[in-house]
């Protein structure tokens, strides 16, 4: 299903630079029409650089994280991968100074509960914010007001293939075909938290699902001490194929590379580069219409009834 899917034909991308070079774009494009403004006082140090953007996305989508993780009824690993995903979609094409994404995270999570038919209501979604009644009610009104701007964002390409279930179908496989491995199940717990780490990369807009699960298996494997290269060259055809599978190791070495690179931000940065994103928002707030995407379509748009202002990070730091 993958390889015919809008994900690996819209969504999937060849190298790391291509990547950088969208991002680098989206950062650009706010920086000079807020240079452009005409309001006073404005100078270029005033907006995030790309790699301030980067730590703060990292922050945001830990934070995304964590929201699942505590998330009542429990949230399925599907929903969280195309959370995540969404997320990293978003942030290709648009800046983290144009669309704040303490709101644009919550929404990835409420509408991917929606299409991966997690049945939560609104009320229920917003009540997993350790928040008051009216803060959960500001909190939802922002999420709705987004909805329909993430979905545009997205290009409507909502199905997301995650690789949890090919590492069932891995798991299944090497129950019944590959009896040198006494206990595939020994594998699973490793190779989760690699599929959770990697959620947290590049790794799903570089690699197909099934190239992530395998990469799962095998550093889970390569972890106990056991030798899975028959795996490869006896059950999956490729003893014959030197070429396909030269390709398929440089494929998980990328993929390791990218999940033992990873750090999270510091806390320092973190907090400073925040405020810096605050009186950016501050000063260059934009009427509803142009921050929502929504044109000129006047009967879509929906009114504001709460400043954005009025709901902020500090509401999510009981998670």
């Amino acid at each position: 299903m993958y390889h015919n899917s809008s994900q690996k034909k819209f969504w999937t991308y060849d190298k790391e630079e291509s990547l950088d070079k969208l991002r680098l774009e989206a950062n650009r494009k706010f920086c000079s029409k807020g240079m452009s403004s005409g309001k006073p006082g404005i100078n270029k140090s005033m907006f995030l650089d790309e790699q301030e953007e980067k730590v703060l996305f990292r922050h945001y989508e830990k934070r995304l994280l964590d929201f699942c993780a505590i998330f009542k009824p429990a949230m399925p690993k599907s929903v969280v991968g195309t959370a995540c995903m969404y997320f990293r979609r978003f942030y290709l094409n648009n800046s983290l100074m144009e669309y704040h994404p303490r709101t644009i995270m919550l929404t990835c999570a409420y509408l991917s509960c929606k299409v991966d038919e997690f049945n939560v209501s609104s009320t229920q979604f917003v009540g997993n914010l350790q928040e008051s009644p009216a803060g959960q009610e500001r909190a939802l009104e922002q999420i709705l007001e987004y909805e329909l701007l993430l979905i545009q964002q997205l290009n409507f390409h909502l199905v997301v293939h995650n690789p949890y279930r090919p590492l069932e179908g891995f798991l299944i496989d090497l129950k019944t075909r590959y009896p040198l491995l006494e206990n595939p199940e020994m594998l699973r717990k490793s190779a989760e938290d690699f599929l959770n780490r990697a959620a947290m990369t590049d790794a799903g807009l570089l690699f197909s699902p099934s190239q992530i699960a395998l990469t799962a298996i095998l550093n889970g494997a390569a972890r106990a001490g056991l030798k899975m290269e028959a795996y490869l060259t006896e059950c999956m055809g490729l003893k014959g194929d030197k070429e396909t599978l030269s390709k398929m190791y440089e494929s998980m070495r990328r993929i390791t590379s990218l999940v033992k690179a990873y750090e999270l931000p510091k806390a320092e940065e973190v907090n400073t580069y925040k405020q810096k994103l605050e009186r950016i928002h501050a000063e260059f707030a934009t009427n509803l219409k142009r921050k929502h995407g929504y044109e000129d379509d006047d009967h879509v748009a929906k009114r504001q009834m709460v400043a954005e202002e009025e709901w902020t990070d500090e509401d999510l730091d009981a998670l």
